[in-house]
């Protein structure tokens, strides 16, 4: 029977581990999730994704978040992508569906990848062409790791970045930054900055894709606390002129 493993990784101890484990079971209930803290930069070393590689056989699927939890370093993502594809197991990457190896089978299935030469002059043709196809569908499916490997990474650092101002601003207009908000002062933190960001990127409310069940299990919030921060924002965006 193939199993089915979820890899959640995150790099300091400060961060949550808990939004990648439920992102994962959502989507996969039955997963066989594997959880570690790592801040090097290679994959290899990280025992809890060592013992997946050693165990995983052919037809066994491994699940990430995003392909940024495979690898720390894109050449090394896509090393790895290809060594796990051609022994079977299949890889998904939550945030990255386009990269999943089933959509790079179904590409090469597409261009006819599975004819085999016969011996004949045609034959050897017909091989010589599979195989031009199948270089230029791995080129094509490298570059496609490579870039949702950067966005994923840029996605973070700027999430990073928006949250660091976002403290200091609320710092700057007297809010309370965690502990416990004084009175007249309106608590922030880390994590409610962060959810906010989230919600206005990819809240239906604010020009965005997903629902308010998709946002909450992204952002790991309940109902209430969603509401409260759509309003905040929309009374921060009317504040700053970006909605009337």
């Amino acid at each position: 029977m193939c199993k089915v493993y979820g890899y959640c990784r995150i790099s300091t101890a400060k961060q949550s581990i808990d939004r990648q484990v439920r992102n994962i079971l959502a989507a996969y209930p039955n997963a066989d999730i594997r959880k570690e803290i790592y801040t090097g930069t290679k994959y290899q070393g990280r025992e809890e994704l060592k013992k997946i590689l050693d165990k995983a056989n052919k037809g066994d699927t491994i699940v990430f978040d995003s392909v940024s939890r495979m690898s720390r370093n894109a050449d090394e993502g896509i090393a790895l992508y290809f060594e796990l594809y051609n022994k079977g197991i299949n890889l998904v990457f939550l945030k990255e569906r386009h990269i999943d190896t089933d959509s790079y089978n179904q590409a090469l299935e597409t261009a006819g990848i599975k004819v085999d030469s016969d011996g004949t002059a045609e034959g050897e043709l017909v091989s010589d062409i599979t195989k031009a196809i199948t270089k230029f569908m791995r080129a094509k499916a490298s570059s496609d790791i490579r870039k949702a490997f950067e966005q994923s990474e840029k996605e973070v650092s700027d999430l990073h970045q928006r949250t660091k101002e976002g403290i200091e601003t609320a710092r700057l207009n007297g809010k309370a930054i965690g502990g416990t908000a004084t009175k007249g002062k309106t608590k922030t933190t880390k994590k409610s900055l962060e959810a906010k960001e989230i919600i206005k990127k990819h809240s239906k409310s604010f020009g965005g894709t997903l629902g308010n069940q998709e946002i909450m299990k992204l952002a790991g919030i309940t109902e209430p606390t969603l509401l409260k921060y759509k309003k905040e924002i929309r009374q921060e965006m009317i504040a700053d002129g970006t909605m009337e």
